[in-house]
């Protein structure tokens, strides 16, 4: 038997807290492996197996504080030393319970989710408890606040169990069902059955220290950043958050500034349909309602005539998609021209940092996108360093995976200025919202023909307008409409581009 006791915590640190278990008893370790976190006051130290072995005793329990040198748990070395259920009384039984289930429970558990994303919403279950499934065939889909994440099957069975229904709210590594089935003892992961449908995902939450002082400081966990495993809030981030003056003032009126429901009549009420927003939808409506109440927005509009990108494209499209597998649109010449503006008017592509500017010397422009499940805007990292085709391939490739659900969240992260193509859908003029924390966005529109004046003659020309929203706190009125001016006069003569003029 080998003890696991606490290792030393640094100079004048004498105890801490038991954060987390990552295992339980009954469950092997191998040499190094991380079995549970402690919290001091002022770090994270996670305590390492001495050995390979099972975990056979666990001493101090989470929320537990304990001294240097104290004793944590008993680690039994060997795979010998495993324990039999408890029920068993005879050497033989065990080996006779083994033979005679031929089935293995496989736990369904929630994937990675991506960086900084704790936690998903069950959006659909694909399958039934009861129902054989191949390994790798689709389950259940999971929302997360920007994209949904298929669950495959980690082995081919029957599903004998659904922990968490549709609607439910898991955190990230929590467990959603049980497969019988065929699979590796490497996949198989120990059931506890004993565990409400809840527990996985409470368990990967937050530390038991961290909890407490948020409830003392009046906190949520949406007003600390955690940096524990899987994201957990410990007790060291919840100090660091109310030491944040930016922290202190908590954003809670949201909830009064929801405006009440218009007046039903009876005999309409039943033919009402209340469906719950997804993630997503949730998300998109809170930041562009935070978007308003943050920034001085304001929006200026021009017209572009198009004739000469239309004509450029026409030209060369051919051979375009010939020579680099893509076709030409308008989005890379719209991209470019904002790269070049960008670079005149830096203002338009910074942020508000405090009582800070912060001006990007790149450009990582984001191309919102519809969806069937709502807008998203993927980002084109270092635009302004692109050539046409590389920009028409990325805004395609991203345009596909936002389509079927499959960007990651850092494929979102990181804009400094947006492009949104409202004309696609037939509008004529809008005033794009920002997206948060930028400073501007272009709204593009459909192509109509109209009668303009050119050298004093009416003639018919194909027509955009332009609408550039921006944040008045950061770009004043002439940036603005300097901006929206290089943006026209790059799109109606396309080789000021080649010449950076």
């Amino acid at each position: 038997m080998t003890e696991v006791r606490v290792p030393t915590l640094g100079e004048s640190v004498s105890e801490a807290t038991i954060a987390t278990w990552f295992k339980k008893v009954g469950d092997s370790v191998a040499v190094d492996e991380m079995i549970c976190e402690l919290e001091t006051d002022k770090v994270t130290v996670e305590v390492p197996s001495p050995i390979a072995g099972t975990l056979t005793e666990i001493i101090a329990n989470e929320g537990d504080t304990v001294g240097v040198d104290a004793l944590l748990a008993n680690i039994s070395q060997g795979d010998a030393a495993a324990p039999a259920p408890k029920a068993e009384t005879t050497p033989k039984a065990a080996p006779k319970a083994a033979k005679a289930s031929s089935d293995e429970l496989v736990s369904i558990m929630v994937p990675t989710l991506g960086e900084s994303v704790t936690e998903a919403t069950v959006g659909t279950w694909f399958k039934a408890v009861g129902d054989t499934v191949a390994a790798d065939e689709m389950l259940c889909e999971l929302e997360t606040d920007k994209v949904s994440v298929e669950v495959p099957s980690p082995a081919s069975g029957v599903i004998t169990e659904i922990l968490a229904a549709d609607g439910v709210t898991v955190g990230a590594g929590a467990q959603l069902g049980t497969i019988s089935g065929s699979a590796s003892s490497a996949a198989m992961t120990p059931q506890p059955s004993a565990a409400p449908a809840d527990a996985p995902a409470d368990a990967v939450k937050n530390a038991p220290a961290a909890e407490k002082l948020m409830a003392e400081s009046n906190l949520n966990a949406d007003q600390v950043t955690g940096t524990g495993k899987d994201g957990r809030v410990m007790k060291s981030d919840v100090q660091a958050a109310l030491a944040t003056p930016a922290a202190a003032p908590v954003v809670a009126p949201a909830p009064a500034a929801v405006a009440p429901r218009a007046p039903v009549a009876a005999d309409q009420a039943s033919r009402e349909e209340r469906v719950k927003m997804t993630r997503l939808r949730q998300t998109i409506a809170r930041r562009l309602k935070e978007s308003q109440n943050t920034a001085a927005m304001l929006t200026t509009y021009n017209e572009v005539d198009m004739s000469a990108v239309m004509a450029l494209r026409n030209q060369y499209k051919d051979i375009f998609l010939k020579k680099h597998g893509v076709k030409l649109g308008f989005m890379s010449f719209f991209t470019k021209a904002c790269c070049h503006a960008l670079n005149e008017v830096p203002e338009v592509n910074a942020e508000i940092d405090g009582t800070d500017v912060v001006y990007k010397n790149y450009v990582n422009m984001g191309i919102a996108a519809g969806t069937p499940t709502g807008l998203v805007v993927p980002v084109i990292r270092d635009a302004d360093q692109m050539s046409f085709a590389t920009i028409e391939k990325s805004i395609a490739e991203k345009g596909a995976r936002a389509r079927d659900g499959k960007l990651s969240m850092a494929e979102m992260q990181g804009g400094t200025f947006t492009i949104s193509n409202g004309g696609v859908y037939g509008s004529l003029m809008s005033s794009p919202i920002l997206n948060p924390p930028q400073s501007g966005i272009l709204g593009m529109h459909t192509i109509q023909k109209r009668a303009v004046v050119v050298n004093d003659e009416i003639v018919i020309r194909p027509m955009m307008y332009l609408a550039l929203s921006y944040d008045h706190r950061i770009v004043d009125g002439k940036g603005a409409v300097t901006f929206l001016v290089r943006v026209k006069d790059a799109l109606e003569d396309p080789r000021r581009l080649l010449m950076d003029l």
